[in-house]
């Protein structure tokens, strides 16, 4: 069979190479885009909780990061061991007296602060925008579109 020319794949071949770079890339890139995520919100986090002596504040981390089958995961908590009564609310006795603020206590129930948990939703409406500008820098990097 004559007429049928030659074919140039050396475009096709570069292509299967930058994909292949890009596959071996993508859990650092998963677990940076992860951390960058968690140190968000803990910063939001942080900026939420009440500061009487710095403790509470203080007691915000992040966990090391846990790359799954079918992810990343890494914890943001605060390991204060009064954390979750600021965080969610607690009851208290009326009238005892308090050593540590000189005070006897007025009311039966002081409400929570939130400060993770409004944190969170706040993240999660941030979340495609951040996600997005980190991707397109990503296949810009190994695709170069």
């Amino acid at each position: 069979m004559a007429g049928l020319g030659t074919f140039d794949f050396s475009e096709f071949q570069k292509f299967g190479d930058d994909l292949k770079a890009m596959e071996r890339a993508w859990p650092k890139f998963l677990k940076e885009c992860t951390e960058e995520l968690a140190n968000r919100l803990l910063a939001k986090a942080v900026l939420r909780t009440p500061v009487r002596d710095g403790d509470l504040r203080r007691g915000w981390t992040i966990s090391q990061i846990n790359m799954t089958s079918t992810g990343a995961e890494i914890e943001v908590f605060n390991s204060v061991l009064y954390a979750a009564y600021v965080e969610y609310g607690h009851r208290q006795t009326i009238g005892r007296f308090v050593p540590a603020i000189g005070k006897r206590l007025k009311v039966g129930w002081v409400e929570g602060q939130f400060m993770l948990t409004l944190s969170t939703p706040e993240l999660e409406r941030e979340l495609p925008a951040i996600v997005e500008r980190r991707l397109e820098r990503f296949i810009t990097r190994y695709l170069g579109r």
